[in-house]
């Protein structure tokens, strides 16, 4: 028997910066905390899950500088899996870049496709992101997959609002919305892990946008996120970007509006995300603060 002594690759030596930035909030012990990896081109997707475990937020976001001046490649990992777009690191990252570059334009190439974000900065100094979706779609819940849905959740059909039935909707990835009658309702949030995150990987969904609403523009909304190996996302980006469409193509809302989503507050980390949608305009607009989270 011989010993052999297998020397570590450069790469798997390497340790990159992880900024860490709260999205969504401006307090860092509120919002959807992310990672940022401002230049990861010399990392593997193997070595970025790793990453992205190791950190244990619900998404890391890793980029990669291109030729064109502001434009990099995006890639996000949550602690299992990649995912082809998250939300809220988009909005960490951006902001992340632009204390560092400056505010302005910025393009994000991810796996969903290109997703342009604009950072701007108000007269006291907070940046702000918004990114632009990219293409939208809603489809219809068959009863069979909402049933499923409500039974892993413990919620009865009889609780969820008539005037906002279930759907599919999509703008980067795929959720199931699913709208409750009552405040409480939404509050009171125990679901099978296991049995949920099997149905979710079935039907390709990264989480199911639970909601409830507080008036016409404004909504409260949790979003379980098992197929990541996170209980529960405390601010979703992308979920309120397919939500945004979803209560559009139901005609809940005009075609040019202006939506508040409060997310965390019942995780105790309270975030707030703001959703635009435009007459003409197919994308939906997503923005939020981000601040770095101290070590």
């Amino acid at each position: 028997m011989t010993n052999e002594t297998t020397e570590a690759t450069p790469e798997a030596s390497e340790v990159p910066e992880v900024l860490r930035y709260a999205a969504f909030a401006a307090d860092p012990a509120g919002g959807n905390p992310a990672g940022v990896v401002l230049d990861a081109a010399a990392l593997s997707a193997g070595r970025m899950l790793a990453v992205a475990a190791e950190v244990g937020y619900s998404e890391t976001a890793f980029l990669s500088p291109t030729a064109t001046s502001r434009a990099y490649d995006v890639r996000y990992f949550s602690p299992l899996r990649e995912v082809p777009f998250c939300g809220h690191a988009t909005v960490a990252a951006a902001v992340a870049l632009a204390e560092r570059v400056g505010p302005g334009q910025y393009v994000f190439g991810t796996l969903a496709g290109e997703v342009p974000v604009a950072v701007d900065e108000d007269p006291a100094g907070v940046l702000r992101a918004t990114l632009t979706s990219v293409a939208p779609h809603t489809e219809p819940a068959e009863r069979g997959d909402v049933d499923e849905a409500l039974a892993l959740l413990g919620w009865a059909a009889a609780e969820l609002d008539p005037a906002l039935p279930p759907r599919f909707a999509y703008a980067g990835v795929r959720h199931l919305v699913l709208v409750v009658a009552d405040r409480s309702r939404l509050a009171d949030l125990h679901y099978d892990f296991d049995g949920l995150a099997a149905y979710m990987t079935a039907r390709d969904l990264t989480t199911l946008q639970l909601a409830w609403r507080e008036d016409d523009r404004t909504f409260h909304v949790r979003d379980p996120f098992p197929v990541g190996g996170v209980v529960e996302d405390p601010a979703t980006g992308a979920a309120a970007a397919a939500f945004g469409a979803y209560l559009r193509d139901l005609g809940a809302v005009p075609s040019a509006a202006v939506l508040t989503l409060h997310q965390g507050a019942d995780m105790g980390r309270p975030g707030v995300l703001r959703v635009e949608l435009r007459a003409g305009e197919e994308r939906v607009r997503v923005s939020g603060t981000a601040v770095p989270i101290p070590a």
